[in-house]
């Protein structure tokens, strides 16, 4: 059950009916302090005002017709016209008894379910994944399982980089390096063998080799763009040895992708090379829906919604005078397949803020074009940049590009030696594996704690303490608790736990109230796309149990307080383990 929401619709409705407003949100929020109780209510001053009447009058006139008896113990104004709402006891008694036996943990399903497209990470095949991948990735499957969820159909969506001059540069000087090679380094038989072996391991070095020397030889740069259009006209041997490093590209997305932890499967990859066929057909279709303008012989479509700041209309651009096809026909190609094929109802594209220009054209083509229906929904998640201490993008000392693997390893073999410092005693193994979900959790929960929206400066320090609202924190305080029952079970007086749960100190009831929020806090995070929340609500969480710990004897206390409390310990570590793992992020049983 969503509180929060049951009483805001309670009093929203009845709000409507007093001012006869359309719209009269009671804008209900948990109180930031106790002593306002445990909601406030602030939309009778925004509908006051606008009805320019007294606020606390109007205020005082919503509680006395609006039944909240079975939940509120005390409905009270205060100050200019805020509503100030305390639960009663019993109501959170019974409530959190539910929960208690409930695997949603109060969660309700979304009454509407959608079919709902989720595209990200999209790294580029002919290069290894680095850190630029690492925020569309990470978001991205946190956002898939939070919706998932809530019971909506998800369909995730890879669009790769595997097409293009990138290609024809890795093709053409694999081309070049075979006739290098000495006869007795040749299986005539298996030419492909030969060509494996020349593949470095090191994908990063392998592209720039080409790119060096497509930028300085042009019989080479020649020979690459004639190894692209062998490779746009389906030439089989050109589409061999094109899959062939495809194949070995995606070994390494694949690699980052479970150490990660992250839902991406080969399956789910669609990329660019999916859509060439029908480029041809987008070009038509916006031909025939008079969209389109030649302009220094390239085909562009000009809005009069986007212009630059001189007034100018800004085109997109479809074709190239060459014939070639940009970014943007691609996505409108794949727009078409998710509307058309997949029955999508909800587009949304994770990808950084830089491209929100780009995605704000392409869905408004998309719509004039009718390729996508009124109701289907088109989103840009955009989120900003993951910076250096210096406060600039992040990068390698020598200023190159920080592959992703690295800063990964470099992450569990930091949580490696902390796992050591502080628990020494545990086995090899175990200190391996504490240390990976530890490792890739900080850098997760380091991500997704921050809005999306705002750059963050990434530090392993930081992100690896014990203290604050970091993954070590969180899978420590889960922890903490899974060792309670760890020592109830050694105790000689164990008794069985009943299942009731009564409140009886103030820091019992905060943390009831707290655990009976999880629900608006994966509703918030959804709503908006802003894991950052559940993370707000995850770290309060572990806040209110450690007082409660620290407040209410668990193990000491006699029956029936003793079970009641271990049912809240209980409780607390299922919705932290739960809560984290909607965020991709796995929790151990000793740290």
């Amino acid at each position: 059950m969503n509180i929060k929401k049951e009483i805001d619709v309670r009093l929203s409705e009845k709000l409507a009916k007093l001012t006869n407003l359309s719209d009269a949100p009671a804008l209900v929020n948990p109180t930031s302090n106790p002593k306002f109780g445990d909601y406030q209510a602030n939309g009778v001053m925004s509908a006051a005002k606008h009805l320019k009447t007294n606020p606390q009058k109007l205020a005082e006139e919503l509680i006395a017709t609006v039944d909240l008896s079975d939940l509120v113990e005390k409905v009270e104004v205060a100050g200019p016209g805020f509503i100030n709402i305390t639960l009663k006891k019993d109501f959170l008694q019974d409530r959190i008894a539910e929960n208690l036996h409930d695997e949603r943990l109060g969660v309700p399903l979304a009454p509407q379910p959608e079919r709902i497209v989720i595209d990200y990470s999209s790294p580029n095949l002919a290069k290894e994944m680095h850190v630029g991948h690492l925020r569309s990735t990470i978001i991205g499957d946190a956002l898939v399982r939070l919706l998932d969820f809530l019971g909506h159909n998800i369909i995730r969506q890879n669009h790769v980089g595997d097409w293009g001059t990138q290609f024809g540069m890795l093709v053409a000087y694999l081309d070049k390096l075979q006739k290098d090679l000495p006869p007795e380094q040749t299986d005539s038989k298996n030419p492909n063998a030969s060509r494996n072996s020349l593949f470095i391991e090191d994908l990063e070095e392998y592209y720039r080799q080409a790119k060096q020397l497509f930028d300085t030889d042009e019989n080479f740069a020649n020979l690459a763009r004639e190894c692209v259009v062998k490779l746009q006209s389906d030439k089989a041997d050109v589409l061999k040895r094109w899959k062939l490093f495809r194949d070995i590209s995606w070994e390494h997305c694949k690699k980052v992708y479970e150490k990660l932890g992250t839902l991406l499967t080969e399956q789910d990859i669609r990329g660019e090379s999916a859509y060439n066929d029908d480029l041809p057909e987008v070009i038509k279709a916006l031909e025939e829906k008079g969209l389109l303008t030649e302009s220094q012989g390239a085909k562009c479509i000009f809005l009069d919604e986007f212009k630059d700041k001189d007034g100018n209309a800004l085109p997109v651009i479809v074709q190239k005078s060459d014939g070639g096809y940009l970014y943007a026909t691609t996505d409108l190609a794949a727009i078409r397949y998710r509307v058309q094929e997949l029955k999508a109802d909800r587009i949304l594209y994770v990808t950084d803020s830089r491209q929100s220009l780009h995605f704000q054209q392409v869905f408004a083509v998309a719509r004039k074009a009718g390729f996508v229906p009124e109701g289907v929904r088109l989103e840009h998640i955009a989120f900003g940049m993951m910076l250096g201490p210096d406060g600039k993008p992040f990068k390698t000392r020598e200023g190159g590009t920080v592959k992703l693997m690295d800063l990964l390893d470099e992450a569990e073999h930091r949580a490696y030696n902390l796992v050591s410092e502080k628990s020494p005693h545990l086995p090899e193994d175990e200190k391996r594996k504490i240390a990976h979900v530890v490792g890739i959790g900080a850098v997760k929960y380091a991500d997704l704690s921050q809005n999306r929206t705002s750059d963050y400066v990434f530090s392993f320090d930081k992100m690896l303490s014990l203290e604050g609202n970091t993954a070590p924190y969180m899978q420590y305080a889960y922890a903490r608790i899974r060792s309670i029952f760890r020592k109830n079970k050694s105790d000689k007086n164990n008794e069985q736990i009943t299942d009731r749960i009564t409140i009886e100190h103030p820091a019992e009831r905060t943390l009831v109230l707290k655990l009976l929020q999880f629900a608006e806090a994966v509703e918030s995070a959804t709503s908006d796309y802003f894991p950052h929340l559940l993370c707000n609500y995850l770290y309060d969480l572990a806040g209110a149990f450690t007082t409660f710990y620290e407040s209410c004897p668990v193990l000491k206390s006699s029956e029936p307080i003793r079970s009641s409390r271990l049912q809240l310990c209980q409780l607390t570590a299922r919705t932290i383990r739960t809560g984290l793992g909607l965020l991709g992020i796995e929790t151990v049983e000793q740290m």
